[in-house]
């Protein structure tokens, strides 16, 4: 970020306004929303302006403009509708300390004004650093239709039950008491406008303590998807939100811990292989144990909990401790090399079964079972293979054609060091070599049904066509 958003202290603050015009109105506009004291600085003021001066709800100045007309101040826009004068009264303005916004000179602006979703108390700030304005008015639009014309109402509401919360409820039951007022019945009734209904039942409930909060430890185990950040469902999103403790792994991107509450604990139990810094076993006592404390607890995994990432286990742990557990699924690695390479895991008329498989097992590294008996029409998503490709490679090109199996091999999918490669099932292991691939990537093998087989290039990518050729994609190539 070039700029920080932040919210201004602006009640009994001095506010100065350079303009008469137009441009100065607008600004003029955005902060009468404002507790600010405004003054205007100009000879001549346009209609509106004129009006606003006249019934005393600004203030206007005439004669020179100097330095020290700018100190004290909030914040000082310039919008006299001349590039010279609004560049001669910003170095003034900047002499005198004042933080400046001149209107329609990114470069001259301390501030940027953002497109502003207003439900006083609730404040919703846009901002492209000066770029794309149009956007930033698209995005407000959207979030306009988002929000409830009388949401600050509410907010405001609970703002000042705040304090009577806070005697009567603890840390936790306030915030589990806060969520059921924005997100079950007290936000739906204050919405048709039953805003008397709504505080009586805000305040019976601070007082009972009866608004279906838990009060026990639990636990989600939430699939983070395949590496971005915005692969994540809206559901885990909203469980790494209300978390007290987020456990999680080394292939998650740690943008996606951005996501959750800012006060949540972080605990990182990556294992790498060969190098299990936290075992399994340790992982799972210690969820068990945060749950049973009364933690609300995310164990968040790489892709999918369910596929290859041993939540069974811990399903299993927490089950016999009589936690309540809840599974969110995620993208799993499959669907996300698939979709950075291009290409579908299944394929009308050409193939029709997908196996989701691992070359890593607990003895070692070994070729899966599955592909003993491998039959034409499959797609192969084998995880964690990479040590066992040589051993792969050798079964396969010995019970196929070595071109009848397209291979595509994806590092680091979905993030920004991914690469892409294509390659034959003979050629496997010295393609992972030559591109320096040890660890993180995911294997797709396809053999298409017989009558498939020629147009193998058409139905995958095209760079299957000629699959001794290696071919190579950088996400940012």
């Amino acid at each position: 970020m070039k700029t920080f958003p932040m919210f201004l202290q602006m009640a009994g603050r001095h506010v100065v306004i350079v303009g008469g015009g137009e441009q100065a109105a607008q600004k003029t506009r955005l902060m009468l929303k404002t507790e600010a004291q405004i003054t205007v600085f100009s000879d001549v003021l346009e209609e509106e302006l004129a009006a606003l001066a006249t019934s005393g709800r600004i203030t206007q100045r005439r004669g020179p403009i100097r330095a020290a007309h700018f100190e004290h101040t909030a914040l000082v826009f310039i919008a006299t509708g001349c590039r010279g004068t609004d560049s001669a009264l910003h170095g003034l303005a900047k002499a005198a300390g004042a933080t400046v916004n001149v209107v329609d000179q990114p470069a001259l602006c301390d501030a940027i004004t953002p497109s502003i979703v207003d439900r006083d108390p609730v404040v919703v700030a846009i901002g492209t650093e000066g770029t794309a304005p149009v956007l930033a008015r698209q995005i407000k639009t959207r979030v306009e239709q988002m929000l409830e014309p009388d949401l600050g109402g509410l907010a405001a509401l609970v703002g000042r039950l705040r304090a009577h919360a806070a005697q009567h409820l603890g840390p936790r039951a306030r915030r589990d008491l806060w969520r059921w007022v924005f997100a079950d019945t007290p936000r739906r009734t204050h919405a048709r406008g039953a805003q008397r209904e709504t505080a009586r039942m805000i305040k019976q409930a601070i007082v009972t303590g009866d608004f279906g909060q838990e009060t026990s430890g639990s636990v989600a185990l939430v699939g983070a998807g395949p590496g971005a950040k915005d692969l994540i469902t809206l559901r885990g999103v909203q469980r790494l939100q209300e978390a007290d403790i987020i456990y999680y792994d080394r292939l998650v991107d740690p943008e996606i811990l951005e996501l959750a509450r800012r006060d949540a604990e972080r605990v990182y139990v990556g294992k790498r292989p060969g190098c299990h810094s936290w075992p399994q076993e340790k992982i799972t006592q210690t969820i068990v144990a945060a749950a049973k404390g009364g933690a609300r607890v995310v164990r968040l995994k790489c892709g999918d909990p369910g596929i290859f990432a041993r939540g069974q286990e811990e399903l299993d742990a927490l089950r016999a401790a009589d936690i309540p557990v809840e599974i969110v699924p995620g993208v799993t690695a499959a669907c996300g090399v698939a979709a950075a390479s291009g290409q579908m895991l299944t394929e009308r008329e050409h193939i029709d079964t997908l196996v989701l498989t691992t070359g890593h097992i607990t003895e070692g590294c070994a070729v899966p079972q599955i592909l003993h008996n491998l039959t034409a029409g499959t797609c192969v998503a084998l995880y964690m293979a990479v040590r066992a490709a040589a051993e792969i490679s050798a079964f396969l090109s010995a019970r196929h054609g070595p071109q009848d199996i397209a291979v595509t091999i994806v590092a680091h999918a979905q993030t920004d060091a991914e690469i892409v490669i294509h390659c034959d099932i003979a050629s496997l292991p010295e393609t992972l070599v030559a591109h320096g691939i040890t660890d993180t990537a995911t294997l797709l093998l396809k053999l298409p049904k017989a009558d498939a087989q020629k147009s193998l290039g058409h139905h995958t990518t095209p760079e299957h066509a000629g699959l001794r050729d290696i071919a190579v994609r950088s996400r940012h190539a």
